[in-house]
């Protein structure tokens, strides 16, 4: 079978799983019962199609996770005691700009996002991720996210730091430079081409998992995706509390260590770690100052 034949049968099965309708009975293996919690996921697809339904869950899931974990840091605007825990406490977001930040999430969101959430249940049906019963292990998923996480922030480390040469800077990642003292939804406000890019290290984790180790199912990759948003929401929150992750997890990266990135527009290019940028020496810079500025919250 030629490449352009075998392009064309994938096409092909692409298609027909767009518009694929779900059935209860084709997800239970034979003499299983189903949970109350498996019966209640399944039969959202029943008799529905499945790629739409399983968008519109994504979609739901992802605006919940999102502005649901930016919430506390935007009451915490409104708090004059919180404002001590502030990164860049001189540096003010005006309502235009917060404004502009959120008509660009959602147009990113609805036209960029959604339409790729649609098509994901049929690609990852395509490479064989999980769609049936029983669910798997709770230990499992933590185990398999965790992996996600470390395969996510090598590849946004390099993705990222390409970002920040030459034309694709200028061109493409300055949009979210906009915000040199970023806010929680800040997180994804990003040129279309950007989300993408960045974007295909969130499916990449999972797509490398479920070939190379084993099979992933389709509810970890909501459960990853929330983890994910719950991440870098923190990471562009801009506050610095004393119990923030960072604090009490020495290798996680937390919001001082990306905001320093929207600060001083170097270094610090990882996601969700800092042994990357500790290995490869991008954040010195970030030490000298962290060093400082810690210093100087003590003396006050």
């Amino acid at each position: 079978m030629t490449n352009k034949t075998t392009a064309a049968a994938l096409l092909d099965r692409l298609v027909a799983e767009l518009k694929t309708t779900g059935s209860i009975a084709s997800t239970i293996p034979s003499g299983y019962t189903l949970t109350r919690a498996e019966r209640m996921w399944f039969s959202l697809f029943d008799g529905h199609n499945e790629a739409i339904t399983f968008g519109i869950i994504a979609f739901v899931v992802h605006q919940t996770a999102y502005y649901g974990r930016y919430l506390p840091y935007y009451v915490c605007d409104y708090i004059p005691a919180m404002q001590r825990y502030k990164l860049q406490p001189d540096k003010q977001i005006t309502d235009d700009q917060w404004w502009k930040c959120l008509r660009s999430l959602l147009s990113s969101q609805i036209f960029v996002q959604l339409p790729m959430m649609v098509f994901f249940l049929p690609a990852a049906k395509l490479v064989g991720f999980d769609c049936t019963a029983p669910f798997p292990a709770l230990l499992r998923v933590f185990f398999q996210v965790c992996v996600f996480f470390v395969i996510e922030d090598f590849y946004h480390y390099w993705a990222h730091r390409l970002f920040h040469y030459g034309i694709l800077y200028k061109r493409i990642h300055k949009v979210h430079h906009e915000h040199t003292a970023p806010f929680g939804i800040v997180a994804e406000y990003a040129h279309p081409l950007e989300t993408a890019v960045l974007g295909q290290g969130t499916i990449a984790g999972p797509l490398l998992f479920n070939i190379f180790i084993e099979r992933v199912h389709i509810t970890t990759m909501l459960i990853w995706i929330a983890a994910r948003l719950w991440q870098t929401v923190e990471a562009h929150c801009g506050y610095d509390f004393p119990w923030s992750m960072s604090h009490w997890l020495p290798f996680w990266a937390g919001a001082s260590h990306h905001d320093y990135h929207h600060m001083a527009f170097v270094d610090n290019f990882a996601s969700t770690f800092r042994w990357w940028d500790r290995i490869f020496g991008t954040d010195r810079r970030y030490q000298a100052y962290e060093a400082r500025r810690t210093g100087k919250a003590k003396a006050e």
